[in-house]
């Protein structure tokens, strides 16, 4: 019998239910699930319980939701950013098929996981292998969840191409990834791809809305407007910088949200972008320098921030073209560890050498 219907119920010293206590934390969505509310993580306590509570998508959500309600499930391929709902849509997608015992019908295998391809021989063939018995004829097809498929060995994914194919009867599998040009294009075409893309801001502001709502916190509009900023589409990026924020400030403003992530505050930009446009380069180098020191920034923040206020502010195309690919140089060497003090030297570098060119245009 597979290991996933056969081990049910292990208990640890205490007398404690293991296997229960890792899917119940696991997937906790209301306050009620845990004796103290403040010990979950906002990611975990408000993860999507059903299809209908997932954010965005609606057009993939609702595409699952028929082919699931209608039994014709196939093997699925969900890629796009980090905290855009993919685990969630499946994880909600397993609980319709199989109720309060999904954990038994499902085999999720993570990056943090040995998944080489002695696992795929193994242990994904052994579970695919075993036909269903336990929970009627509706739940007869199991899942088996690879979560960042793009992190297997390509070894492994060879090996997973028969398996698919051959226990497509009793099994579907739904592979998970950041990256899908890593997934070799014979598993990609044994699977129904769905696109999950960054979240926009409506579904963004409207789900911080309810958690704001359900843990009665005070944030101010601006605050509000500042995490979906700076979230970039990643909910589960907004979860975090919402709940990090609130345990350093009762009050969220847009300040504080930014105080907490580090990131350079919109006024500060602007002062920076004016130095750089307007100051002398030894008085822009001295006063930028000043700054980042006393407010603890990152000089690699602050370039890619003055980058969005490039695109805003009018100048020739040629002028912006060398502006833009100068920043591009910087934020590139700045991965690489490169001095700071150089690098902000190159920076205000490349401004005065744009407003040269803007001056000469001009003229």
């Amino acid at each position: 019998m597979s290991e996933a219907i056969a081990v049910m119920d292990i208990d640890d010293d205490n007398g404690n239910n293991e296997d229960e206590k890792s899917v119940e934390g696991k997937n906790v969505a209301s306050p009620a699930d845990a004796p103290d509310g403040k010990a979950i993580p906002w990611v975990e306590k408000f993860r999507p319980k059903s299809l209908a509570d997932v954010a965005a998508h609606r057009d993939i959500v609702d595409t699952i939701d028929k082919l699931t309600s209608e039994n014709r499930l196939p093997h699925l391929l969900l890629y796009g950013p980090p905290g855009t709902g993919k685990t969630s849509t499946i994880l909600a997608v397993a609980r319709k098929l199989y109720g309060t015992n999904y954990h038994n019908m499902i085999l999720e295998l993570n990056a943090s996981d040995d998944r080489g391809i002695d696992v795929v021989r193994q242990q994904i063939q052994d579970f695919a292998s075993t036909q269903s018995f336990s929970f009627g004829a509706k739940a007869s097809v199991k899942l088996v969840l690879l979560d960042e498929a793009d992190a297997m060995t390509k070894d492994a994914q060879f090996a997973l191409r028969r398996v698919i194919e051959k226990y497509t009867k009793n099994t579907r599998f739904a592979l998970i990834c950041n990256h899908v040009n890593k997934i070799i294009p014979a598993l990609q075409s044994r699977c129904t791809r769905f696109r999950f893309a960054p979240l926009d801001t409506f579904h963004v502001t409207e789900r911080l809305r309810y958690v704001i709502e359900a843990e009665r916190l005070d944030v101010t509009e601006s605050g509000l407007a500042a995490l979906v900023r700076l979230c970039t589409g990643d909910m589960r990026k907004a979860l975090n910088i919402l709940q990090s924020t609130h345990m350093a400030s009762q009050h969220i403003t847009e300040e504080a949200v930014y105080l907490c992530t580090g990131n350079p505050l919109p006024k500060d930009i602007d002062q920076i972008s004016f130095w750089l446009l307007n100051e002398p380069f030894s008085d822009s180098f001295k006063r930028i320098y000043e700054i980042k020191t006393r407010k603890g920034l990152a000089l690699v923040d602050i370039v890619r921030e003055v980058t969005l206020f490039v695109f805003k502010i009018k100048m020739p195309s040629d002028v912006r073209v060398q502006l833009v690919n100068d920043l591009a140089d910087i934020e590139y060497r700045m991965s690489f560890g490169c001095n700071d003090k150089l690098q902000l030297g190159s920076l205000i570098s490349s401004f005065t050498r744009a407003r040269s060119a803007l001056i000469a245009a001009a003229q």
